[in-house]
């Protein structure tokens, strides 16, 4: 069984690299996970005892001191760490540049929805899932399109 310290590569294409005893995941690691992100923990036995996630971007979850997005500061976490952009120039997502969307599609976060097909696919263009109905209402609700559907201010006559 595996001993010491090392990696483990799972079939989710998330890989745990840190300490490891009698096969199980024990003592200090990070399950880091194949979109980018991971979970650094202290594992006992394979269970995590303490544990932090980490996004991709750095930002670490705070179930207790949460102040991202949290209703009143709605920037975007490299809003927050580089500062804001130059009035007229808009920061439409955490990435900066944002991901370009292939036409007709939206970005829905973890990759883009083509709402003809109900399929979502990561940003490298690879099948994650279909879209069930309700999935299907939020994304053309919530998300980025592909396409522009700009308003402007229309004086009175």
């Amino acid at each position: 069984r595996m001993e010491g310290y090392g990696y483990y590569a799972l079939p989710t294409g998330a890989e745990y690299r840190g300490s490891l005893w009698d096969g199980t995941f024990h003592g200090k690691g990070e399950l880091m996970l194949y979109r980018g992100g991971g979970y650094r923990a202290l594992w006992d036995r394979g269970v995590p005892t303490q544990g932090k996630y980490i996004y991709a971007d750095g930002l670490e979850f705070d179930t207790e001191k949460w102040h991202y997005c949290d209703g009143y500061d709605r920037r975007f976490y490299t809003e927050i760490c580089s500062g804001f952009k130059a009035p007229g120039i808009p920061q439409l997502t955490n990435l900066d540049p944002p991901k370009i969307i292939p036409e007709g599609c939206y970005d829905c976060g973890d990759g883009f929805y083509n709402p003809k097909t109900r399929v979502v696919v990561d940003y490298n263009l690879k099948f994650l899932r279909n879209a069930d109905h309700d999935e299907h209402e939020w994304i053309l609700q919530t998300c980025r399109k592909a396409w522009d559907v700009t308003t402007e201010h229309k004086p009175k006559e």
